[in-house]
């Protein structure tokens, strides 16, 4: 099981994009600590304008993962990355073209989308 932190705030919609990317594209199981930096001035001061950060066992950090590209190649590197899923989500399948929602089910994890974006649930 990999062990991941995740440096975050309260009403963060990045972080909340980070996590639901991370549920798709993890391979395996992980277990995610949760850091909210609002209850420390250190912590303001280090993550404040970055946030979220994710942070491997070896404490590397990953800026900007809620950018797919960016969290998959991190995933990648670390022998963590669903593949297949990945593969799937680059391709768009699901992608209706008609503006509706479409969902692809893959191994338990859902991607809906919508109007040609994407959104992870």
């Amino acid at each position: 099981m990999t062990h991941l932190t995740l440096y975050t705030t309260l009403g963060c919609h990045l972080c909340e994009r980070l996590e639901a990317l991370l549920d798709v594209l993890h391979e395996g199981e992980y277990r995610l600590n949760k850091v909210e930096i609002s209850e420390d001035e250190a912590l303001m001061q280090r993550y404040g304008v970055r946030i979220p950060v994710l942070v491997d066992e070896a404490g590397e950090e990953l800026d900007l993962g809620f950018e797919p590209p960016r969290l998959a190649n991190w995933l990648a590197e670390r022998g963590r990355l669903d593949e297949a899923v990945w593969r799937r989500l680059q391709a768009g399948v699901g992608e209706s073209g008609s503006g509706g929602h479409d969902t692809v089910k893959t191994t338990g994890k859902t991607t809906a989308r919508s109007s040609g974006r994407r959104y992870l649930g």
